[in-house]
């Protein structure tokens, strides 16, 4: 599994409803692409406290032929051409488990970042946030829990998708538009990287 993300960051005083539009016009051509077990189309909005006004989807790869067919395509040229390129950040995915709400339609999400220290024990410290992983899965509200592991900064991610507004969660909030999961069944349950 691949993990993917991209942030663009808009003006103050955007109108988020371009935004809105947007998602609910093209959204649903995501919702066969070959390889994509899931898209949360995400955003957050300086109105409701966050630090800006951002359009932010996040991407759960069960391929990775199907992310570099994506990012090469028409569909992000497009997104390119009408925002400017974004950096794309892209996690290696170490746990993805489903969790009790998993057949209800997410609307939000939490992103929690860690930085991982100097450790010997780096394998038990996976260890340990896979189990954190597990844990966030079986937390009432939770549609899935996510683990993503970056070794250019040493950071792990914890991603959480919920079926309420307002999780009870630590990290950066985002509201779900939309979420497209051609390939959801595919993507591998429980610590399948480890």
């Amino acid at each position: 599994m691949h993990v993917m993300q991209y942030e663009i960051t808009l003006p103050a005083d955007y109108d988020m409803e371009i935004i809105r539009r947007r998602v609910a016009t093209k959204g649903h051509l995501l919702d066969d692409f070959p390889g994509l077990g899931l898209k949360a189309y995400l955003i957050r909005e300086r109105a409701d406290g966050s630090p800006a006004n951002q359009y932010a989807p996040l991407y759960l790869w069960a391929d990775p032929a199907g992310m570099n067919s994506f990012l090469l395509g028409p569909g992000f040229q497009g997104l390119a051409a009408d925002f400017g390129r974004p950096v794309v950040q892209h996690w290696a995915g170490l746990a993805h488990e489903e969790g009790p709400a998993a057949g209800r339609t997410p609307l939000s999400a939490v992103r929690r970042r860690l930085p991982i220290p100097d450790t010997p024990d780096l394998p038990g410290l996976m260890d340990e946030a896979a189990a954190e992983t597990r844990r966030l899965a079986g937390v009432e509200g939770v549609v899935c829990a996510d683990l993503a592991f970056d070794p250019r900064h040493w950071e792990l991610l914890h991603f959480t998708l919920w079926d309420s507004t307002s999780p009870q969660a630590v990290g950066d909030r985002f509201q779900v538009l939309r979420v497209s999961q051609p390939h959801r069944d595919e993507l591998p349950s429980g610590a399948g990287a480890l």
